[in-house]
């Protein structure tokens, strides 16, 4: 039996995992997320960690392996550190084995990755850091018009005349929302324009890749917005992409948990190993 952490530090939050591992079988013993809003998130990540150690009675000697990804490279106390891609193609077969592509969309950039069965990363596509299809995007853009995060699905989904937002780039894409306002576009038609500039570029991420079975699964903090991943069917059908898009309700941990699960992987292999009769 292994105890494994999985530390996966974005730019809007940290999430952190905690499981129990044994061959094939997996438990998963518990989870935390920290918004990081401006915080230090080595301190959040410590702070979850050990949050978690405490909710499952676990002493730290008992845990064989934390691992991080995402931007945790420099946690302190991490055994090792795993790219952000296959921790989330991991992470996305665990939610769905029927997963053969990952769609993360995180604070600053998306990313569509094509994956077999085992997680194995096949291939990828990403939009660059200051394309206006990301998380932190459409989080100024609801701050400026009053909205709360939790609320941008609902509006967008009663949304009857949306308009899309026209520019790649952010800081254009936001003069395009003030524009929006000014001349009288509802809050509800502007959350769907954005989401729909939004699924457009994934899509064409996901038709980069050539997906052509299984299902896609979105991860990351945009995961469960059900207004953005109502628009990615939408821009699927309109694209004529012929395969699933899915969400889980646990999809913001997919990076935390591939990382979990990579960490009790390279652990059983590094003691195999090591159980080596030495040469000479």
């Amino acid at each position: 039996m292994t105890i494994t952490a999985g530390i996966d530090i974005g730019s809007g939050a940290v999430k952190t995992v905690l499981f129990r591992c044994e061959g094939e079988d997996t438990e998963w013993l518990a989870r935390q997320t920290d918004r990081v809003r401006r915080r230090d998130p080595l301190v959040l990540a410590r702070e979850a960690y050990d949050h978690l150690l405490r909710e499952t009675g676990t002493d730290p000697d008992e845990v064989a392996y934390v691992a991080t990804t995402g931007d945790g490279e420099s946690v302190p106390f991490r055994t090792g550190h795993f790219y952000s891609m296959t921790t989330h193609a991991r992470g996305g077969v665990y939610l769905n084995p029927a997963t053969r592509a990952v769609v993360d969309v995180g604070a600053l950039n998306g990313k569509a990755i094509r994956i077999d069965g085992r997680g194995k990363v096949l291939s990828y596509k990403m939009t660059s850091q200051c394309a206006s299809g990301s998380g932190q995007f459409l989080e100024n853009i609801a701050r400026y018009l009053g909205v709360a995060i939790e609320e941008i699905g609902t509006l967008s989904a009663s949304a009857d005349d949306p308009e899309k937002v026209s520019s790649i780039c952010a800081v254009l894409a936001e003069t395009d929302v003030i524009n929006m306002v000014s001349r009288g576009i509802t809050t509800s038609n502007i959350l769907k324009g954005i989401h729909l500039s939004m699924a457009d570029r994934l899509v064409k991420l996901i038709k980069s890749i050539k997906v052509d079975d299984g299902v896609v699964l979105v991860s990351g903090g945009l995961a469960n917005d059900a207004g953005l991943l109502k628009a990615i069917r939408e821009q699927m059908a309109e694209q004529k992409v012929k395969v699933e898009v899915t969400s889980h309700a646990d999809s913001i941990y997919a990076g935390a948990i591939g990382a979990a699960l990579w960490g009790a992987f390279r652990h059983e292999k590094l003691a195999a190993l090591n159980a080596l009769p030495k040469a000479g």
